[in-house]
C-alpha cells in the first residue's frame, strides 16, 4: 500500500502538468483570437473602403439601367 503522502505528492504533480497544459493552451488561444482580431478591423476597413460607388460619390454619373 501507498502512503498518503506520497499519493498526495503523485495527486500534486499530476495537477502542476494538467495546469500547465491548460496554461499553454489558453495562450495559445489568447494569440489565436488576437490575430482574429486583427483580421478582422483588416476586413471591416476593406468592406468599408468597398461601399462607395465605383463610379463616384454622385448618384446621377451612374449610366441609366438597360431598360431605359
Amino acid at each position: 500500500m501507498h502512503d498518503p503522502i506520497e499519493d498526495l505528492q503523485m495527486r500534486f504533480a499530476h495537477q502542476e502538468l494538467a495546469i500547465e497544459a491548460l496554461h499553454d493552451s489558453v495562450l495559445r488561444q489568447d494569440r489565436l483570437i488576437a490575430e482574429l482580431r486583427e483580421e478582422l478591423v483588416r476586413i471591416k476597413q476593406q468592406v468599408r473602403e468597398l461601399r462607395p460607388s465605383p463610379l463616384g460619390a454622385d448618384g446621377a454619373d451612374e449610366p441609366p439601367p438597360p431598360h431605359y
